[in-house]
């Protein structure tokens, strides 16, 4: 998208005096952190406590076969939302995305909690991934137009920390209501809770969206939205031929590479794969640190079942501490201090994260007790915290205003897509290996260790890429912040992020 021009810059209304001091919850912004954090942490909840639910779900509308795509349908759609509310919030403003985003999110959960047969229940979760991708971007843009800067690393450690209740008590309750009441009410129940900080934080953000308005909305870039399916559609097909593994897996997988692969040149700023440095590096370690951390905590549980007998309670609860750890860290890279490290913070966050995945691997060895794994976890937790949220902070200072709805959607569409790719890997490397179906080795319990153990190994190795790439997200001596970004290349950082300026169509993006 093409940039604002100094003329429309100057038509926009005057911005209100930022307090000098004070933090996110000093008057100024008390209405809005609160409401914005409330709705993190329901669709943190949420997120945790479908986990639980899923099983019973799909037996009880007899579709295990399709209880994958419960899955893949929600990711997929997000990566289509992220992008559009990219665009939407640079053309608008993120006020109507984000409402509009929780609207449609808990539209999904009443279709799956409503749902009479499996098909519908995976429509609902497709329905929810749109609204989550709409939601989350807009959370983004919110932090880099409302808050100043100062108050942003605070702002993303307190999303960082609405995720630890969830992960402590997500299960717990999930657990409960689906025994006591049925599953279908951890789906319909979320809803409900949304109104209360919808409320609250209307009024800060309708006044914080009319002081930035641009004068002139952006054209909408067509050819941007299109790249954003391609890549969704792409995910898709790749996802499902990693499951099959057969003969017939080899069409959608050629497929899936031809649509994603294009797309996401096209849709993340030049040089994200070639790690240059400033934002391009900045929106690849985000998609690094997230795949090769979920990545392995996809198998912890599987590997604490099947290696070492533990219910899959327990072995769902060896991943607590990483939620707890995971606000500590964010807390830590929120620290004043903290800002002038920035570049040593995400590169100590990458080693810890290394060394939490060979530390969980370690249970393998009988000798070692199952609590390792818990203290493992909780080291990489510490480290993604101070790592993802010092990312975002580094993306929000590399970003002009106007740009800040595309750079985070395109932080997001990393997130993403290191999400599929890297699992994905993972799913294709524990089959190969003998791994077999993860419900079949849980029922028999003879999953061998070695399809963990190089899962394990070649993701700590991928954090360990991002270690040595981190430095390269840090501007150079000879500026910081936009600036910096523009010395390093202007026009392509700025590029694919907003689509070519000369044919005024765009890229497209995600987490």
């Amino acid at each position: 998208m093409a940039t604002t021009s100094p003329t429309s810059v100057d038509k926009l209304p005057p911005l209100p005096a930022e307090p000098e001091s004070g933090g996110v919850l000093s008057g100024p912004y008390r209405a809005l952190t609160l409401g914005i954090v409330s709705v993190v942490l329901l669709l943190a909840f949420e997120a945790t406590a479908v986990n639980t639910a899923m099983p019973v779900a799909a037996r009880e509308l007899h579709g295990l076969g399709l209880y994958a795509f419960a899955f893949s349908g929600y990711f997929t759609t997000t990566l289509f939302a992220l992008v559009v509310s990219g665009q939407w919030c640079d053309r608008r403003g993120p006020l109507a995305p984000l409402f509009t985003g929780i609207a449609v999110f808990a539209a999904g959960l009443v279709t799956a909690g409503t749902a009479a047969n499996m098909w519908l229940f995976v429509a609902g979760r497709a329905v929810q991934g749109l609204g989550g991708g709409l939601v989350i971007v807009a959370l983004y843009v919110v932090v880099g137009r409302a808050f100043p800067e100062r108050l942003r690393p605070a702002v993303f450690a307190a999303f960082s920390a609405a995720w630890v209740l969830p992960s402590i008590l997500g299960p717990v309750v999930s657990g409960a209501v689906t025994e006591h009441l049925g599953w279908r009410w951890v789906f319909l129940a979320v809803p409900v809770f949304v109104l209360p900080p919808l409320l609250v934080m209307w009024p800060p953000l309708r006044r914080s969206e009319r002081a930035q308005q641009p004068a002139e909305a952006k054209p909408y870039d067509r050819r941007r939205t299109a790249d954003a399916a391609m890549a969704a559609v792409g995910a898709g097909l790749l996802q499902y031929a990693g499951q099959r593994l057969d003969a017939l897996a080899l069409l959608p997988a050629v497929a899936g590479a031809a649509l994603l692969g294009p797309a996401v040149v096209r849709l993340l700023p030049a040089g994200t794969l070639r790690a240059v440095r400033g934002l391009p590096t900045v929106i690849l370690l985000r998609g690094v640190a997230a795949g090769a951390f979920f990545a392995a905590e996809a198998f912890i549980p599987l590997m604490m079942v099947t290696q070492r007998g533990l219910s899959p309670t327990l072995a769902g609860l060896t991943l607590t501490s990483g939620g707890l750890s995971w606000a500590l860290g964010s807390w830590l890279q929120g620290r004043p201090a903290a800002e002038r490290y920035r570049g040593a913070m995400i590169r100590a966050g990458f080693v810890l994260t290394a060394v939490a995945i060979g530390g969980a691997a370690l249970v393998l060895v009988p000798a070692v007790p199952t609590w390792a794994a818990a203290t493992a976890w909780g080291i990489g937790g510490v480290g993604m915290g101070m790592a993802v949220a010092s990312i975002s902070v580094l993306m929000m200072k590399l970003s002009e205003p106007e740009e800040t709805g595309a750079n985070s959607a395109a932080l997001q569409l990393s997130d993403a897509l290191g999400n599929v790719l890297l699992i994905g890997l993972a799913g294709v490397l524990f089959a190969a290996l003998g791994g077999g179906s993860p419900v079949a080795a849980e029922a028999q319990g003879s999953t061998p260790a070695t399809p963990f153990a190089v899962i394990f190994l070649v993701m700590a190795g991928v954090a360990l890429v991002g270690a040595a790439v981190a430095g390269r997200g840090v501007p150079g001596r000879n500026g910081s912040g936009r600036a910096a970004a523009q010395a390093v290349g202007e026009a392509e950082a700025a590029g694919a992020l907003a689509g070519a300026e000369e044919d005024a169509a765009g890229a497209e993006p995600p987490r």
